[in-house]
């Protein structure tokens, strides 16, 4: 039988791995991180938080000028890292950038109450997409609202086939102390995963769709956003799944050091790297997407060493 969570016992979560495991990853310096790449798995390393955050501003270049009205193409994107988005909306006008074939898909919202919130919800993602990049674009440039495609509660249908209308080249996003992308987090332990997690094949066969998050996942983002007030944190959410992933030509994870912790960034590569792919660590099945790129900022790259403070 596996181990129990250290953190949530009616959770999986990396806690429940092998220790050896955890342990090698622990271990790694950023040069080795280099050494894990493998056809389908290549790691970029940034020493200065401009060059991090303007090559992801860029693959949102990238993406939206290459499509056009037979062709259309976009990006599925992030809230969380967002440091990118006014760096997208001001290449755009300084370059007078025509994107109005551009399509792109938000990749996950908070639910309360059985529904997504709203703009005006001070957390919400579209609103913070709206707010940071797309309400900043000249509007002779900008793509039209319809080809925003932000996942509903009532239009998740619509929303997964909307990867089969337009070519996702890039589904970018960051890593959450679940080691999930999107809210793409570890299953409940309840039967009849009480013993083992889903497997792989089962965890792939999601699509878009509403979930409770892990309270991990509540933590790290009442810190990040919230200034740490739990209470306010939904505990549901809608999020782009692994059936769309999988549709995404590219899959570009970007690390700046402050949403997971210097042990997750590692323990991530190290299973990408070495094929090692278990539900208790979502991000790991990215091990068998053909085309992952993950992104270090160096100087936050951190240590795994014991210091106290």
């Amino acid at each position: 039988m596996r181990n129990s969570s250290k953190v949530a016992k009616q959770w999986w979560d990396y806690t429940t791995l092998d220790t050896d495991l955890l342990d090698a990853a622990a271990r790694l310096e950023a040069r080795d991180l280099l050494a894990l790449q493998r056809p389908g798995f290549s790691v970029e390393l940034y020493d200065t938080r401009e060059s991090f955050f303007l090559a992801e501003a860029l693959e949102y270049i990238n993406a939206f000028t290459s499509s056009t009205a037979d062709n259309p193409t976009g990006l599925c994107g992030p809230i969380g890292p967002t440091e990118q988005l006014p760096l997208v909306a001001q290449i755009i006008n300084d370059q007078q950038l025509d994107v109005r074939n551009a399509h792109f898909w938000g990749m996950d919202e908070w639910v309360v109450d059985g529904k997504e919130v709203n703009e005006s919800h001070p957390l919400s993602f579209k609103r913070a997409d709206m707010e940071l990049l797309f309400n900043r674009i000249d509007k002779h440039l900008r793509m039209p609202d319809h080809h925003l495609h932000f996942p509903t509660v009532a239009g998740l249908a619509d929303y997964t086939a909307s990867f089969d209308q337009v070519t996702c080249l890039c589904l970018q996003g960051g890593q959450g102390e679940t080691k999930h992308w999107a809210f793409n987090d570890p299953p409940q332990r309840v039967a009849p995963y009480l013993d083992n997690p889903p497997s792989p094949a089962e965890y792939r066969k999601l699509s878009a769709r509403m979930l409770e998050i892990h309270p991990m996942t509540m933590i790290q983002n009442a810190r990040t956003s919230g200034g740490g007030v739990v209470s306010n944190i939904p505990s549901h959410a809608v999020t782009v799944g692994p059936v769309e992933t999988w549709k995404s030509e590219k899959v570009s994870i970007w690390h700046p050091g402050w949403h997971d912790n210097p042990f997750g960034m590692r323990l991530t590569a190290y299973m990408l790297g070495n094929n090692i792919v278990d539900t208790s660590v979502p991000m790991s099945l990215l091990a068998e997407h053909p085309n992952v790129v993950f992104h270090y900022l160096v100087p936050n790259l951190g240590t795994c060493m014991v210091e106290m403070h």
